[in-house]
């Protein structure tokens, strides 16, 4: 390996992805059990590497030099090998505090809080101190060394105006996973998230609502590997690419839901938007058909709370991915965690039709004749308007409809 990513587990990394956007050469994972890793950094045979979790103070002792920023941050996220000796960085300080800075989040005479203790902790505490935070608590399961416990976190939860969480607590398999509760902290101001799997975490997802400023961790990942990149060829120019690279690898990573009426034309238009853009196209509906058959056949047997509990199963599982096109069935977004899921990682398109321009049809259960369909258009306008980011008039011919989504969609910038 010339130049890569060392951890514990990278499953979940979009390094090489960003890397390889910021030049071209080729960068690897490797996973390194902690038993090996004192022996990989002796055989000294990389250029140059990042470090993730769990070993970001770890590999400080095996270092020939480090930098005075990783010194006072207590960890090295960046290793260079420069005739046989490793010199170790921390890029993350630089990654998150343009990550907060592009987010609008100022800790400048704030409480804030950070969650967690290992190496991304101790950045974020430097950040905030660069940032001028009045007070800086750091919150710990297991508290020593001046740290507090979620139980006295939330006793004060009044003064805090800032969280930065830097657990892995969301992160995919598990994004419906939180640290902590945002609607406790009625002062909140600014959330930030080193987590970047899934796009929108619960964690920031519920700040948001709350309204705070929130943001995710991609930027920041994105704004540290730029960095790296400049000390691995010492190239200055290459953090002149962070915004290009992150716009870039946010759209890839997003995926595109369609919600709507069923006969609204979810799945025709789907399938225009996926093969103009290159994606793989999904349809909950057609998800369900293949393991459990006829939707109406199901319902007729089992009944609609049974389909529901299927089709929630199948959102899930499709949200959790990226860069798909997924369109709905018409009756998903009546639970709110099927929502939830869908935006973890997508924008959602409304395709509102007239109802006088949906068509019954016999193998829809709600929605086999006119009266049933109307019915089901007052009950679930509401829902689909509030759940949408985008609502696209469909009462016009499909490929204008589809071209009008993807242009939405081209023409959107990185917004985590």
């Amino acid at each position: 390996m010339l130049y890569g990513l060392i951890g514990e587990k990278l499953g979940h990394s979009y390094s090489c992805e960003i890397h390889e956007k910021i030049a071209d050469y080729h960068y690897e994972l490797r996973e390194i059990p902690r038993e090996e890793l004192t022996d990989f950094f002796a055989k000294r045979d990389f250029k140059g590497i990042n470090v993730t979790i769990p070993y970001k103070e770890a590999v400080m002792p095996l270092l020939d030099e480090i930098s005075d920023t990783a010194k006072a941050v207590g960890a090295v996220n960046t290793v260079v090998n420069r005739g046989g000796r490793l010199y170790g960085y921390n890029t993350d300080l630089a990654g998150m505090t343009a990550m907060l800075r592009r987010a609008g989040i100022d800790p400048s005479g704030k409480k804030a809080l950070v969650l967690g203790t290992g190496g991304t902790s101790k950045t974020a505490r430097a950040v905030a101190k660069s940032l001028g935070a009045r007070e800086i608590n750091v919150v710990s399961r297991n508290p020593g060394n001046g740290e507090i416990s979620y139980d006295e976190m939330y006793k004060t939860a009044d003064g805090v105006e800032v969280i930065i969480n830097t657990t892995p607590v969301g992160m995919f398999p598990k994004p419906d996973a939180f640290a902590v509760e945002p609607e406790k902290f009625p002062n909140l101001s600014g959330a930030a998230d080193a987590v970047y799997n899934p796009l929108t975490t619960e964690f920031i997802s519920r700040a948001r609502a709350c309204g705070a400023n929130a943001v995710n961790g991609l930027y920041m990942l994105v704004a540290q590997a730029a960095k790296a990149a400049e000390l691995f060829f010492n190239d200055k120019t290459m953090t002149e690419k962070t915004d290009k690279v992150f716009s870039e690898i946010y759209k890839e990573k997003l995926n595109i839901v369609l919600i709507g009426m069923p006969g609204s034309g979810k799945t025709t238009i789907g399938k225009i938007v996926a093969n103009a853009l290159g994606r793989e196209f999904c349809d909950t509906d057609g998800e369900f058909v293949k393991s459990n058959g006829a939707i109406a056949d199901y319902f007729n047997s089992n009944g609609e709370a049974a389909f529901r509990d299927k089709e929630s199963e199948i959102v899930s599982e499709l949200g959790a991915k990226n860069g798909l096109v997924i369109a709905t069935g018409g009756g998903a977004i009546l639970r709110a965690e099927n929502v939830k899921h869908l935006k973890q990682n997508g924008i959602v398109f409304f395709l509102d039709r007239e109802v006088e321009n949906i068509i019954p049809t016999s193998d829809r259960p709600l929605g086999s004749d006119r009266e049933a369909i109307r019915k089901r258009y007052e009950e679930r306008y509401p829902i689909y308007c509030s759940a949408a980011d985008i609502k696209v008039d469909s009462n016009r011919d499909v490929n204008t409809v589809a071209a009008d989504i993807e242009k939405a969609f081209n023409s959107m910038e990185g917004q985590v």
